[in-house]
């Protein structure tokens, strides 16, 4: 393909993806596709010649697109949202075509640069405390994901700890040996409500992982004096508490961990590093109204937000701050001959690839540029306080209906979290067959909404109760797509009310 020849196929490429942006409520959201049914429709192998791109083309609707499901549709109610934006796919053209891998500052310091720059401006617009801004000992580095950010900091943590604890050894090979013999009793801590990717970081970190219980009568955010009865727990079986995930927006209900008790008890065990997973709702601090939030982060050694959730950049581009860089380079830092060069050799340069686990990186903070340029803080802040402005309408709704739903958790940062009533009165001498009954209908009812096609929604279990979760965050939902939601919700919950009441 020459350079006439891509203008040619770009033309016709981004023609049929604004048409798909155009037209994707009209298509089924989730894919009803069966396992295995792509490889009915491609070849056993490539082609022994080249092929036409108008040919290729073709089979982008013909075959990827039944594969799909359409997460940009304002039918995608489901999990958290994952925005798009047409300046952030400009963002990915350019990065695509400059193509650098820029794991130093010496490949392209234009990625470098601009990295640093646009973590600064989003430090700045989420009003996080200046320790985390590059001026300090601290500074941004963009992820894959926050779950990529776990990992990072997860082993930065370990580390720490253990150079901590075994630098009053003097001799180098028993140094060593105690370096890597205390690991075992390491233990890393989140809520019962933290991301998964918690306890999956410390698999990979090799180390334990132990869960802080939350309560409903708390909004299910874990609490200061909870977290402490672990950390002491773990010491009174010979453990070592060394790092903690908080989160900002659980996955669950969007609660928000109580981060003053937390530090509260972190200066007394200052060996755990503190973290704050702020993946979907962090974005949110751009509006002032919710930068309250910000007030004790200063006390956390790690913060991190995905731009690609809910500020329109594309996927991926995860914003990960540390409090002290030297945490992460200490523990990521390997100098062969060939990447060595004068200006990382002076300290003169920022090195991404001690900030991170793998060493090449793409050219994502261009997308971050795009994205914040276009639409403005102002843009972005209007963009997160329409879907808030949705997520009340839309509980709202759920509230005016109380002989079908229950509200769980207090809605939260464009989250409704609900229930299915039972038809039939609760059995008063039975909670946890009421209880039972409640799952079983609200399951169904899931199920039901899902199998039909035409929103697309997700549920989770929350202390034993299983409930529905709707995010009206999605980039072109707006009132009527949010009010045709609620009505399939009412006429779904009806329906399988009345056939469940009529097998009962």
């Amino acid at each position: 393909m020459d350079a006439e020849q891509f203008k040619t196929a770009a033309y016709a490429a981004v023609d049929q993806i604004a048409e798909y942006y155009d037209t994707v409520q009209d298509r089924r959201v989730m894919s009803n596709v069966q396992p295995g049914y792509l490889k009915q429709l491609l070849p056993d192998g490539p082609p022994q010649e080249g092929e036409k791109w108008s040919e290729i083309q073709k089979d982008i609707e013909a075959k990827i697109v039944p594969g799909l499901t359409h997460w940009q549709s304002p039918n995608f109610l489901a999990f958290f949202p994952c925005a798009s934006s047409y300046p952030g796919m400009l963002g990915e053209m350019y990065s695509a075509a400059f193509n650098c891998p820029a794991f130093n500052w010496i490949c392209s310091p234009a990625v470098t640069e601009l990295e640093t720059i646009v973590l600064d401006w989003m430090a700045k617009a989420w009003n996080l405390p200046s320790c985390f801004h590059s001026g300090s000992e601290g500074g941004g580095v963009i992820q894959g994901s926050a779950s990529e950010a776990i990992v990072t900091v997860m082993i930065a943590a370990r580390d720490r700890y253990l150079r901590n604890a075994t630098e009053h050894i003097s001799d180098e090979k028993v140094r060593e040996n105690a370096f890597y013999s205390q690991r075992g009793n390491l233990v890393a801590l989140g809520s019962e409500m933290a991301h998964s990717s918690t306890q999956k970081a410390a698999q990979i970190a090799g180390v334990r992982f132990r869960s802080v219980p939350v309560d409903a009568t708390e909004e299910y955010a874990m609490q200061g004096p909870k977290f402490r009865a672990v950390v002491e727990q773990c010491l009174a079986e010979g453990l070592q508490p060394f790092y903690l995930t908080a989160t900002l927006g659980t996955t669950a209900t969007c609660a928000v961990d109580d981060f003053e008790g937390i530090a509260a008890v972190a200066k007394d065990h200052p060996q755990i590093w503190l973290h704050i997973d702020a993946a979907y709702a962090g974005a949110a601090l751009i509006c002032p109204e919710y930068q309250h939030h910000t007030k004790f982060i200063d006390r956390f050694d790690s913060y991190d937000t995905n731009m690609h959730k809910w500020l329109l950049t594309n996927f991926d581009a995860s914003c990960l701050y540390v409090k002290k860089r030297k945490d992460l380079t200490d523990a990521l830092s390997i100098t062969p001959s060939y990447l060595r060069n004068p200006h990382s050799d002076k300290g003169l340069v920022t090195d991404y690839r001690d900030w991170q686990i793998p060493l090449g990186r793409r050219f994502r903070s261009l997308k971050i540029w795009f994205v914040t340029r276009t639409y403005g803080v102002q843009g972005m802040r209007s963009y997160i306080r329409n879907h808030i402005q949705l997520c009340e309408e839309f509980a709202s709704w759920i509230q005016s209906r109380p002989d079908l739903f229950s509200i769980v958790t207090r809605p939260a940062f464009a989250l409704t979290v609900f229930t299915i009533k039972p038809s039939s009165p609760p059995d008063s001498s039975s909670e946890s067959s009421n209880q039972q009954e409640e799952n079983t209908l609200t399951q169904k009812v899931y199920e039901a909404i899902n199998d039909a096609g035409d929103i697309m929604l997700t549920s989770s279990v929350i202390g034993g109760k299983y409930v529905i979760r709707v995010v009206s965050a999605n980039p072109k939902a707006d009132q009527a797509h949010l009010k045709r939601a609620f009505d399939i919700i009412v006429k779904i919950t009806d329906d399988v009310r009345g056939q469940y009441r009529g097998r009962s």
